[in-house]
């Protein structure tokens, strides 16, 4: 009787080992642009194929201010609903304190990553995010119009409002009365704080904030560029500019409304798409620089990474979620199928993503060489500061104010802000 109980114990312990861990449900939330959320889920139906677990994506509207907003108040309510979220590269610092140590789990795979956006994504020697994308802006031109009345590609932005007013009448004369010259986010949220870091650091108008903390907004060039700006609005770029994001600007463009665009690289995959109007007929280049001392093409930092949340009931398997959509193979599936920028490095050698989306080998310099908004500086300040940023450049655009006055009044907002230091 002995032996048999001894004999039965070691039996159940032997199944208990090789017995398969218990499928779980994972929720993932998204805010993601063109097909991104499409082919997400593609990717979760891989995972669950492999793993036996089911994820769910929480899907919520595009804008990066009100995910963050919303992001920010589930984590503070302590929300178990949410396992995994997607988050811009500028949130590390501000949500580090309830997202889950990722350095351990990881430490096998992140070489494998560009080392700047690890590092963009630790706080404190913790990796809170694992990346899964990056991004540096485009200046998208019709090369089919461009062609069409000899005009070059602009190199300043001065060159691209002339480029785009003659290409704009000219085709409107001819009978194409919806053709605008120029589409951008113009609306007020963080993509403007984007767009408007470029127009004021790609004119010699510097940061915003300066790496030392020093609030270097009111200048002159600043200034300059912001007025540049707003001479656009209602003679190149359409009134309604002034409430578009992402997606309202790549609407314009793509349905061949537009001779020139700033956007992400998702757009390239969605613009030579089978269906699309403008398919073939667009090229890609840098951005344009302005015409101050300090002059020179600027293109804003972006980038998307995975962070789990520390309220999450199924860590674990939250993290080999992460690690599974973050891989080279996932990172080159979701390249291949929307264009966006890989982290793996070994990615931008690789053949079929050059064939397929030529412009990801092209824009490696690029987006190592983009400029980060300061969220470094500012930390958990950073969402308010940049608030304060895009409201001035809204209201100047739209006629409340100066350029000169509103960004004094900046100046002191951001110094109140600042106090005794970010």
């Amino acid at each position: 009787m002995k032996f048999y109980r001894a004999f039965l114990a070691l039996a159940v312990g032997a199944m208990l080992a090789v017995a398969p861990a218990r499928a779980v449900e994972l929720s993932i939330v998204s805010g993601d642009t063109g097909n991104g959320i499409k082919v997400l889920r593609e990717m979760l139906d891989r995972y669950q194929k492999q793993s036996g677990n089911k994820v769910d994506i929480v899907v919520i509207p595009p804008s990066g201010t009100d995910q963050f907003g919303q992001f920010r108040l589930w984590l503070a309510a302590g929300n178990s609903d949410i396992d995994v979220y997607q988050t811009d590269v500028i949130w590390a610092p501000q949500l580090a304190s309830q997202l889950v140590d990722l350095t351990a789990a990881t430490r096998d795979v992140v070489a494998e990553h560009f080392a700047s956006i690890i590092q963009s994504q630790t706080v404190n020697g913790k990796l809170v995010a694992l990346p899964i994308f990056t991004d540096a802006p485009a200046l998208y031109y019709r090369k089919d119009l461009l062609d069409k009345y000899g005009a070059k590609v602009p190199t300043t932005w001065r060159e691209l409002a002339d480029t785009a007013k003659l290409v704009m009448d000219k085709e409107r004369t001819a009978g194409n009365k919806d053709l605008w010259g120029f589409v951008f986010q113009g609306n007020a949220y963080e993509g403007l704080t984007c767009d408007a870091l470029e127009w004021v650091r790609s004119n010699g108008g510097g940061q915003i904030i300066e790496p030392n903390g020093t609030v270097s907004i009111n200048n002159r060039q600043a200034a300059a560029a912001l007025d540049m700006v707003k001479g656009w609005i209602g003679t190149i770029a359409p009134p309604g500019v002034l409430a578009y994001q992402e997606e309202e600007s790549r609407g314009v463009w793509q349905t061949g409304n537009a001779v020139f665009m700033r956007n992400w690289p998702y757009a390239y995959a969605l613009g030579n798409s089978e269906t699309s109007p403008i398919k073939g007929k667009f090229d890609v280049a840098p951005l344009p620089a302005g015409t101050g001392e300090d002059a020179r093409p600027t293109a804003t930092l972006g980038g998307w990474n995975l962070a789990v949340s520390k309220y999450s009931k199924h860590q674990d398997a939250a993290i080999d979620l992460v690690k599974f959509i973050a891989s080279p193979e996932m990172q080159k599936y979701r390249t291949l199928r929307t264009s966006n920028l890989p982290t793996i490095k070994a990615l931008y050698d690789d053949p079929d993503i050059a064939r397929e989306q030529p412009i990801v080998p092209r824009w490696k310099q690029i987006f190592l060489n983009a400029a980060p908004r300061p969220s470094a500086v500012a930390k958990i300040k950073y969402n308010e500061a940049s608030s304060q940023f895009w409201t001035a450049v809204h209201n100047t655009m739209s006629g409340d104010g100066s350029a000169a006055d509103n960004l004094a009044d900046l100046e002191a907002r951001l110094t109140r802000l600042k106090g005794k230091g970010w």
